[in-house]
């Protein structure tokens, strides 16, 4: 893969032997953030767990404290007292099975968060084939199915993210943007860890995160140490 003149030179600053210490790291993946708008900066952390066994799987959530820094899109499934309640608590589109037609036939997919109340899951379990693949269909393991919508709003808007592991393993999430600070990168970060290092599957024998890299969204990535995490 071809790479430009500023990749090149951003990534002359990253030793890819060495596996920084996430204080390090954080300071460096910002200094390689040098596209002209604010780049997302993700974690990357490879894990020794196959996912092709339902007792090695990983989905949860977690709020970052500092938010990802994401305008983020909420659509509620619900109907009732439940349609207003979202509505009030800052849903940016709110409906039922009226919905199902413009998401399966038009295309519409304006939002990024899909949370359903459980009694609205026979409805959007229809639209398994748009949204599974594209990581939307709400999981009660996330809190994206639950009665208390007012809270899972809250909790997203407020920076939750989801984290699952994708087919080789791995799981990829946004810490927020390189206009954040050091500090609430950092702490977006160790946020973020520690959630993950809570939810390793019982069932997992050996190593469990195989490696961690920060990435912005257009520049190199930045190896974190594990010895921290293992």
């Amino acid at each position: 893969m071809k790479r430009g003149k500023k990749y090149i030179e951003a990534a002359k600053k990253v030793d890819r032997t060495v596996q920084y210490e996430a204080a390090d790291a954080v300071k460096l993946v910002k200094e390689v953030a040098i596209a002209k708008f604010d780049e997302t900066i993700e974690a990357h952390i490879r894990t020794g767990c196959d996912g092709r066994h339902a007792e090695q799987q990983i989905r949860g959530a977690v709020v970052l404290p500092h938010g990802t820094g994401k305008t983020v899109r909420v659509l509620v499934f619900a109907k009732g007292a439940k349609l207003d309640e979202a509505q009030a608590a800052g849903a940016d589109f709110v409906g039922g099975e009226e919905l199902i037609p413009k998401i399966q036939n038009d295309g519409w997919l304006d939002f990024d968060v899909v949370v359903a109340t459980p009694d609205m899951m026979g409805v959007v379990g229809r639209l398994g084939r748009v949204l599974g693949p594209k990581g939307l269909m709400p999981n009660p393991k996330a809190g994206t199915v639950t009665m208390d919508v007012t809270k899972a709003i809250a909790d997203i808007k407020a920076g939750k993210i989801e984290y699952r592991l994708d087919k080789t393993n791995i799981i990829h999430v946004p810490i927020g943007k390189a206009s954040f600070t050091e500090e609430q990168l950092a702490d977006n970060f160790q946020t973020l860890m520690d959630a993950i290092v809570k939810a390793r599957p019982s069932a997992l024998k050996g190593q469990y995160l195989r490696s961690i890299t920060l990435a912005p969204s257009m520049g190199p990535g930045v190896k974190v140490s594990t010895v921290k995490y293992a």
